[in-house]
């Protein structure tokens, strides 16, 4: 495995130069992209600006793009790691990522006026963890340690709950009773990742439950296919979005373990390394689901200028989901008494 330069994160199957073959060209996946969470979010947190002026507090960033975070902070938004950092009486918005019920707590005793922006999909990640603590079950919740939504979600129940952080963690889990076992996921890990750690947890524990619902977001596992279509045919795919964004890492791992010959993650095109495309006949390119199409876009110019001017969308799925603002922003509806 190599690494690509500093802000990137890349990694490539073989150095041997590309077949001959019909000329250059773009596959570009669809959907890629904003997600209904994110494009929520970061409406949340204009739509907060335009009500009540700067500066807004958000914790965390609001979604882990490094463009978005850098914009909305040229526009007069403050983002901080925790609530003790914001004056108190102020407006503070919670991320996409969720939080947990200590961290509401913590707001309401510093005054602090709060819109949460928790995209839907992983709030329900959260009243199923409480419904099981509830009813007294061992939670195991496959995620990433340290990510911001594991931790949202695991401090609804923190007694209950225990992270396992990819198969090799299941040999350390201990459960108090194996008929009262159930496993959740954060939202944005990769399905075949999960499912082989669910493999070896079943294994361990035969009576593990599944939660009632799929825990994986609809936009990951979209992002997911649709790389999965086009990464046999590239000899390039580069994944459009941040080091810190999970589903972005993760679509790097998914084309390559569809048979992309090399995948790389940046941020803009500028970091793209044009070594990368020496004897490259396909590249294929997507984006994670926090990725304005603005990114998107300066990434097909930059191919454009190198030859690569035939761009043929891949699509797999049409995503028609959109998410209603927080209560607190919603415009008042005109109808009549």
């Amino acid at each position: 495995m190599s690494s690509a330069v500093p802000l990137n994160l890349g990694i490539a199957r073989s150095s041997t130069p590309a077949p001959g073959g019909s000329g250059k060209r773009v596959l570009l996946a669809e959907p890629r992209g904003y997600c209904a969470g994110v494009d929520r979010a970061v409406e949340t947190v204009e739509r907060a600006l335009e009500k009540h002026g700067a500066p807004i507090y958000v914790r965390k960033e609001i979604v882990h793009n490094r463009h978005v975070v850098e914009t909305l902070s040229d526009r007069g938004v403050v983002f901080v790691d925790e609530t003790d950092e914001v004056p108190e009486g102020s407006l503070l918005v919670f991320s996409a990522h969720g939080v947990s019920p200590a961290v509401h707590e913590s707001a309401a005793e510093r005054n602090l006026k709060t819109i949460d922006a928790t995209c839907p999909l992983v709030t329900k990640v959260h009243q199923e963890a409480k419904r099981f603590a509830r009813d007294d079950f061992d939670i195991l919740l496959i995620g990433h340690e340290g990510h911001e939504e594991v931790e949202g979600t695991a401090g609804e129940a923190p007694d209950h709950v225990q992270l396992v952080d990819g198969p090799e963690s299941v040999d350390a889990v201990t459960v108090r009773d194996e008929s009262k076992v159930i496993w959740l996921s954060q939202t944005t890990l990769s399905v075949d990742e999960t499912m082989a750690t669910v493999a070896r947890l079943r294994e361990k524990f035969p009576l593990l439950q599944d939660p009632p619902s799929d825990d994986i977001c609809y936009a990951t596992q979209n992002r997911q296919v649709a790389v999965k279509a086009m990464a046999p045919e590239c000899d390039l795919v580069i994944v459009v979005g941040s080091r810190n964004s999970s589903n972005s890492v993760r679509l790097v791992e998914v084309a390559l373990g569809a048979g992309a010959r090399a995948s790389y993650l940046v941020d803009y095109a500028r970091e793209i390394d044009t070594a990368w495309l020496d004897g490259v006949e396909t590249v294929g390119v997507t984006s994670g689901a926090s990725v304005p199409e603005i990114l998107v876009s300066g990434v097909i110019d930059l191919l454009a200028e190198h030859g690569y001017h035939d761009v043929q969308p891949v699509t797999t799925a049409n995503e028609t989901l959109v998410f209603s603002l927080p209560r607190e922003l919603r415009k008042p509806s005109n109808t009549g008494s």
